[in-house]
């Protein structure tokens, strides 16, 4: 419900997304320890796309009936979106696409989550401090958010921010709390069940909604929406928004499954994902579920507490199941600013991997600037566009350091049959007229021209192939000259 705020849709077809979608990758995916739904980054992307295709009417103070008519179109958007989405997935599946994981690089994945939480973070301060200003998009959305909070900051509500504050005082502590006893605790604690619980009571017997006017969720309708084909008319135009959101989908959820199948040594199909996912977005679109992938947070949580096959989904399918069929009427007063509280606190996670930075710089310079790249693009743009940013310039890296290649003179090792660089020692043995060179590069177009001046410049040949004379190498990493194999020609030889 709280990630159903973020797509600016009515909180109950958060539930739907989380049951769905859920069911059908339980099914079809090959992630043992995935965990499925609602993921932060597509609903602020879907709630972007959705705002600017079904604006506020300017005016606003709407009535009932146009308050209705609005979130029906609003939510036709997003399943539109959906089916667009899945549509792609399952186009890219027919073209067998999913060795493109192997082009998501790490720090172009957690860059892309990282600075999409704080969009996140930022997105929610109007729902925080109770000041209902339409939501900003395009280029430059989260400075221009902040800027309006700044501005009407004097007209915030002071009982939606007591709240606010009180939600965050629970949450923030029990997040940590299940962190750092995560070993000891045979279940984590469920902070965000008791605050939903201590909320809704308390707006309730103090009657918040109708004293203070803070904004609550109201009746969540039981059972199911009926089946209906989104409006096909519509995907012309959100076709550009449902792009983005199927390489975030594809990106998060192969990321999040290889890490999960490398710790636990089990191997995932990156095609069979991208099918599952299709199917999944694509028959959910149908319920009226928005765009849904592989979650961080969730697939942790569902790790920590013992899940260990694709069936831990069907359990929180009857979590779902259950408020949907029967405890939806106690959800009736809980306070929106609570649920902005809690997508806050979910994005956790996603922030702490700013953590990894310093480590990263030490391992390795060019994916620290990648990472640095990414989140930038991420923040000062938009999530798509910065992602579009991040692999264009991680594409760009890789070709540079086919262009940054030392090639390296071997020589035999003494009393064995192996070949070691000649910098290593002088000791080791070459065979005359005989150059060994290790090019740790693929040769192609664009490394033909430097392969071409390495190789003469080990034979000691200039340019027409004719005997240059002998110098000293270009320096190494340790700003040493560079061996390399000479054997000057005999008279009168080539």
């Amino acid at each position: 419900m709280a990630f159903a705020l973020l797509t600016s849709v009515p909180p109950v077809f958060g539930l739907y997304t989380s049951f769905f979608p859920v069911l059908i990758y339980t099914l079809l995916g090959t992630g043992r320890h995935l965990s499925t739904g609602t993921f932060a980054v597509l609903s602020l992307m879907t709630g972007s796309a959705v705002e600017r295709l079904v604006p506020e009417p300017p005016e606003g103070n709407l009535s009932g009936i146009e308050r209705e008519q609005l979130d029906a179109q609003r939510v036709g958007a997003a399943a539109a979106m959906a089916f667009g989405s899945g549509a792609l997935m399952l186009g890219m599946f027919a073209l067998q696409l999913g060795v493109l994981a192997t082009f998501l690089s790490e720090p172009v994945v957690k860059a892309l989550t990282s600075g999409a939480a704080l969009h996140v973070l930022v997105s929610q301060l109007p729902s925080l401090l109770g000041l209902p200003l339409p939501r900003q998009i395009g280029c430059f959305a989260l400075f221009k958010t902040l800027a309006a909070v700044l501005t009407a900051l004097p007209r915030s509500s002071p009982a939606e921010l007591t709240v606010s504050a009180l939600s965050l005082a629970l949450l923030v502590p029990v997040k940590e709390l299940n962190v750092r006893f995560r070993d000891r605790l045979p279940t984590p604690i469920p902070g965000e069940i008791v605050m939903v619980l201590l909320a809704s009571v308390l707006c309730f017997t103090s009657s918040l909604d109708t004293r203070y006017n803070i904004q609550i969720v109201g009746l969540l309708p039981g059972g199911f929406p009926q089946p209906l084909l989104p409006n096909l008319a519509e995907l012309p135009r959100i076709l550009a928004d449902s792009l983005p959101m199927a390489l975030v989908t594809f990106a998060v959820s192969a990321s999040l499954a290889s890490i999960y199948a490398d710790k636990y040594s089990y191997t995932i199909d990156s095609n069979q994902e991208l099918f599952a996912h299709g199917v999944s977005n694509l028959i959910s679109s149908l319920f009226s579920c928005f765009p849904n992938s592989a979650t961080l947070a969730t697939t942790s949580l569902l790790v920590d507490a013992g899940g260990n096959t694709q069936l831990a989904g069907l359990f929180s399918c009857m979590v779902v199941l259950s408020v949907l069929l029967w405890l939806g009427p106690f959800f009736y007063y809980l306070p929106k600013a609570v649920l902005a509280c809690i997508n806050i606190s979910s994005m956790r996670q996603m922030f702490f991997q700013m953590r990894e930075l310093p480590q990263l710089w030490r391992i390795s310079r060019v994916d620290f600037a990648v990472w640095m790249v990414t989140w930038v693009a991420v923040v000062t743009l938009s999530v798509d566009l910065g992602l579009a940013v991040g692999v264009v310039f991680s594409m760009m890296t890789v070709v540079c350091r086919t262009q940054r290649v030392q090639g390296l003179a071997l020589g035999l090792a003494e009393g064995t049959e192996l070949y070691r660089p000649l910098r290593e020692s002088h000791k080791l043995l070459q065979v005359p007229g005989l150059c060994i060179l290790s090019y740790p590069t693929p040769l192609y177009f664009g490394t033909r021209g430097q392969f071409r001046r390495i190789l003469e410049w080990h034979l000691g040949l200039g340019e027409g192939g004719k005997e240059a004379p002998k110098t000293d190498g270009p320096p190494d990493a340790a700003g040493q000259p560079m061996p390399r194999c000479w054997d000057p020609p005999s008279p009168g030889s080539v």
